[in-house]
């Protein structure tokens, strides 16, 4: 995704999840190893009824990339979120991953919002 990162650096990002029924974490797997993830936040939203699930993170081997393995890992994010009886699963992606934005709206997602922020750096 661009992002460069350690293995140690990832590793100790991933356990500050553990145990967070809010903030589940898929992996998809072949052959023993791993080919893609997807991080979910699970929130109440106070002008919402139900609460919603938000994708954080969703990382697919290049390799893998076609082969329907985002596709699978969305879908077991949204039954996990229908679990969790949210009403609502969105996903935000930066403005020049045109690429992701196509995967988005291909497997079902339309824009809704304009996302905005301030740095705290």
């Amino acid at each position: 995704m661009g992002y460069t990162t350690t293995f140690q650096a990832l590793r100790e990002r991933i356990a500050q999840f553990e145990g967070r029924r809010s903030d589940p974490i898929l992996v998809a797997c072949r052959d023993d190893r791993i080919v893609g993830l997807i991080a979910v936040h699970l929130t109440p939203m106070l002008h919402l009824a139900a609460p919603i699930a938000r994708i954080t993170t969703l990382v697919v081997d290049p390799q893998a990339h076609g082969s329907g393995i985002g596709r699978a890992l969305v879908d077991a994010a949204e039954k996990l979120a229908r679990e969790a009886g949210c009403a609502l699963l969105e996903v935000t992606t930066a403005l020049h991953r045109t690429d992701a934005q196509a995967f988005y709206r291909a497997i079902g997602f339309d824009p809704s919002a304009v996302k905005l922020q301030r740095s705290l750096a």
